[in-house]
């Protein structure tokens, strides 16, 4: 029996309805972790790349490539993760204020005072490589930014990395 079996207590609709909110959450839990990487992978590298090769093209495709990706897949992710995580809580009957609650929120804020810079970040990287005619005319304040996009990724993923062990591990009360 799960933990949440004695919430449904033979209400088959509430089973089901708990079933399909955890596995939302959890895919886009997965969603949002994955992107992430896969952003930061495809960002940093191929920029990296278009920097060195000089193509400014490359550059600017990459860049408004990354911004596409994070309002197509991240925000989305975001948006069912806080959904679906209060549903859960409170179909569950958990405290808002219990010592776990407070880990997963602390936790949720730090990854989001990490990523709304980051994509601000972007999107003016994205805006600069549009306006400069070439890889050689960047600004020093566009390599400066892009440092800080990579500064804050660290925290985000660690606290990420801390989200998915504290959802799993439970190891807070929960009321």
């Amino acid at each position: 029996m799960g933990h949440y079996d004695a919430v449904a207590d033979h209400r088959r609709p509430c089973r089901v309805s708990m079933l399909m909110l955890k596995t939302l959450h959890i895919l886009s839990a997965a969603i949002l972790f994955g992107t992430g990487i896969g952003i930061a992978f495809f960002a940093w590298f191929g920029s990296r790349r278009a920097l060195r090769a000089a193509d400014i093209g490359a550059l600017r495709t990459i860049l408004r490539l990354t911004v596409l990706a994070d309002f197509c897949f991240t925000a989305p992710a975001v948006l069912v993760q806080l959904g679906t995580g209060y549903a859960l809580v409170r179909l569950l009957g958990w405290s808002f204020s219990s010592p776990w609650m407070l880990a997963v929120g602390g936790l949720f804020a730090l990854v989001g005072l990490c990523w709304l810079p980051v994509v601000w970040i972007q999107m003016r990287l994205s805006r600069v490589a549009e306006q400069t005619p070439d890889v050689k005319a960047l600004p020093t304040s566009f390599h400066r930014l892009f440092a800080w996009w990579f500064v804050l990724g660290i925290p985000a993923f660690a606290a990420m990395l801390a989200l998915f062990w504290v959802m799993v591990a439970k190891p807070f009360s929960m009321s």
